[in-house]
């Protein structure tokens, strides 16, 4: 991207000092700061919104996030010389944050917190084509997939290790998916979407330790993902990733989501959304997804280290939902 990314840059008012290649991207320095420079596939109006809800997070008191970098011309993107859209926004330069320092994770809980109170905006909600998915829509949709992969496998003649393997286990995890999914349809609108949409209540869409940049203070980037849903939406994700590397750690939990509380309350329902979404067999589900849509001829080994681990903690995820909700 680099021979592209300075006929882009020349659209923009400041000056490149040097540029660095980083991951899908490229970094500027800049006599205006650090920008970064990405190639943007979403669809077009959303850069717009993106745009509005980082300028209101940040008029609502929450100045830790990146921002939209405008062209000379006024618009959120440029097209390179093969017509790819591409995107500027600043850079707060620093680290990733490392989820083996219990003391970054919980500031990046106390951040999510203040970030989530700093993103409800029912205007900006009622747009045209920002919509809630409720859970259980979502969870339908995942279980057809899982189906689908159920009966393929069920058809194939020649089986790998890894399909046998996956096969024999498939209907424990596919049985739990559909008894969740039953359960979250039962409560109805206690996990419906429309006080979600009604409440302007907005996530990041994809909080981890990844967009997490550490430098003087910890800066949340790569909103690309926002929607409009309940915000526990954010906090399942960036305690799922956490709690599959540590076993699931009952008191690891329990700590991390008292931080969360001291800056925002968690109530009765959104403890009841955090456990139907930890309750939810995702991890099975991505791995048999990625399974599916990747060439069947070469099945990476990490597939099959990935189902053991998942068989391996099946229990610690157990106890772990018992002991940390009480419902």
């Amino acid at each position: 991207m680099n021979d592209r990314a300075v006929g882009v840059l020349e659209n923009y008012d400041f000056e490149v000092i040097r540029i660095q290649k980083s991951r899908n991207a490229m970094l500027c320095e800049t006599d205006k700061g650090w920008m970064i420079l990405k190639e943007y596939r979403g669809p077009m109006f959303r850069l717009e919104l993106m745009d509005g809800l980082l300028t209101q997070t940040a008029e609502n008191g929450f100045g830790d996030v990146e921002r939209l970098v405008r062209n000379r011309e006024g618009a959120l993107f440029c097209r390179d010389q093969e017509q790819t859209p591409c995107i500027v926004k600043t850079w707060p330069g620093g680290r990733e944050c490392s989820l083996k320092d219990g003391q970054e994770c919980r500031a990046a809980m106390t951040l999510l917190a203040r970030l989530h109170c700093a993103m409800r905006f029912p205007e900006l909600a009622r747009q045209d084509g920002l919509r809630a998915v409720g859970l259980g829509a979502e969870y339908e949709k995942r279980n057809r997939e899982l189906r689908k992969v159920r009966r393929y496998l069920k058809e194939k003649g020649q089986k790998t290790v890894f399909e046998i393997y996956l096969q024999q286990n498939f209907d424990v995890f596919y049985e739990e998916a559909l008894r969740v999914t039953e359960d979250v349809k039962a409560y109805g609108s206690v996990l419906d979407t429309g006080a979600y949409e009604a409440d302007g209540c907005f996530c990041h869409g994809d909080y981890q330790h990844h967009n997490l940049m550490c430098a003087d203070r910890m800066t949340v980037v790569n909103f690309e993902k926002f929607t409009l849903d309940c915000q526990m939406r954010d906090l399942y994700l960036f305690l799922r990733k956490l709690l599959e590397k540590s076993n699931w750690s009952v008191p690891l939990a329990r700590g991390l989501l008292d931080v969360y509380d001291r800056e925002k309350k968690l109530t009765a329902a959104d403890m009841l959304q955090l456990y139907y979404r930890f309750a939810y067999p995702e991890k099975f589900w991505k791995i048999v997804n990625f399974y599916f849509n990747s060439q069947k001829s070469w099945i990476p080994g990490r597939n099959m280290e990935k189902l053991e681990k998942l068989l391996a903690q099946k229990n610690g995820k157990k106890a772990f939902l018992e002991q940390t909700f009480s419902l």
